[in-house]
């Protein structure tokens, strides 16, 4: 095994000091989400500004009051309720000195409760922005729970209630928290964050190209001659196949586990337990340098190989959301769970929610599955090169 290790470390020195692995293997790819840092954080790490609300409720109407009351209790915006009359409502919007203009008419509560439909008056000044709308949301929803009060006093008419009980329901379903609550929970057990996507995506797509630079070596020697020379010494020939297969996988391990530490950092974002994860790199890898035999045995060349190499890195990458996540039904759906690049981001997705070794065997399976898939297809295809 001596002369294996002596050719693996011998090719390691060299690809280290060629600067085009270190650019495709970790410039190019941390630079990328850099620039994501930047424009995801930019774009989520809104500032609401605060606002001010002129209202204007009638005295003592029970629903116009809670209307206005809720207007000031919004989770996250400072908002300032002034309450004036209709007239000074509508010209602190004109003036400027309010973003938006709450009018309640006369009669609202009963209106309501009728199921008349009474129409609240609002005016928004042109510099609202975000906030106003956030405000305007917040509003339509309360009104469209008072209208739920109301056809729900109109069904119990219907069902012959008294007026006192069909009060209490119309106020109770006017008043009512709603049915259903969304809370925000951590990552599903296959989904990733926006942000560990593209993580995972930019890791998984420049492994194609990292892993390239062992495996393919072997069409650049064939082409240069030096081939014939290693498989002149006195060894066999598939310690060559072996070391450039050893060298692609020592790569790609390498840069995986350096980009996806590094883009975490960026992104502020956890994959889970270190162990699930590094059996998640070291089965992504064997499957994208399993590729690279069939792209050595396909090509005559080292620029048909870099091309080759650039289509399925590409078309791969992408398909396994390097950029934005793809989702697809039926065959096409079966096909792209079939992708080593997607099957290693739903395993970080799965370990980001906590999974652990014992419970990513499906996207293990995949990798490992495609790694054989093409080893095999590899020593299957004819050579369009030499004998190796």
């Amino acid at each position: 095994m001596r002369p294996l290790w002596t050719m693996v470390l011998s090719d390691l020195r060299q690809r280290v000091r060629d600067k085009s692995v270190i650019i495709f293997a970790l410039v190019v790819p941390l630079a990328l989400m850099y620039v994501f840092n930047l424009t995801i954080g930019a774009s989520s790490d809104v500032e609401l500004e605060p606002i001010t609300v002129a209202a204007a409720a009638p005295a003592d109407d029970a629903l116009g009051a809670t209307l206005v009351g809720v207007l000031g209790e919004i989770d996250g915006l400072d908002v300032t309720v002034e309450e004036v009359s209709p007239e000074e409502a509508v010209a602190r919007v004109d003036d400027g000195g309010a973003a938006l203009a709450v009018v309640v008419p006369d009669g609202f509560t009963r209106a309501v409760m009728a199921g008349e439909g009474p129409v609240v008056d609002v005016r928004e000044n042109d510099d609202g922005g975000l906030e106003a709308g956030i405000v305007l949301s917040v509003m339509t929803a309360v009104l469209d729970q008072y209208a739920a009060g109301a056809e729900a006093a109109g069904a119990g008419a219907e069902l012959g209630l008294s007026p006192e009980a069909l009060g209490a329901l119309a106020e109770q379903a006017a008043t009512a928290g709603p049915a259903m609550t969304l809370v925000e929970g951590e990552t599903a057990s296959e989904q990733l964050s926006m942000q560990g996507s593209l993580v995972a995506g930019q890791a998984g797509l420049f492994l194609l190209f990292t892993v390239g630079f062992g495996v393919l070596g072997l069409v650049a020697e064939r082409e240069q001659g030096t081939l014939a020379r290693l498989r002149s010494m006195p060894m066999s020939p598939w310690l060559i196949v072996a070391a450039k297969g050893l060298v692609s996988y020592i790569l790609g391990v390498v840069a995986t586990a350096v980009l996806l530490t590094v883009g975490s950092q960026f992104f502020d974002v956890s994959f889970g337990s270190p162990l699930a994860v590094g059996v998640l790199v070291l089965c992504a890898v064997a499957a994208a340098t399993s590729l690279m035999f069939i792209i050595a045995s396909l090509t005559r060349t080292a620029e048909q190989a870099g091309i080759l190499q650039s289509i399925i890195a590409v078309v791969l990458g992408m398909a396994g959301g390097a950029f934005f996540q793809i989702s697809a039904t039926g065959a096409l759906g079966t096909l792209l769970d079939l992708n080593p690049i997607a099957a290693f981001t739903r395993g970080l997705g799965m370990t980001s929610g906590g999974a652990g070794v014992g419970e990513i065997g499906v996207p293990v399976a995949i990798m490992l599955g495609f790694a054989v898939v093409c080893l095999g297809l590899s020593r299957l295809l004819p050579d369009r090169g030499a004998e190796l």
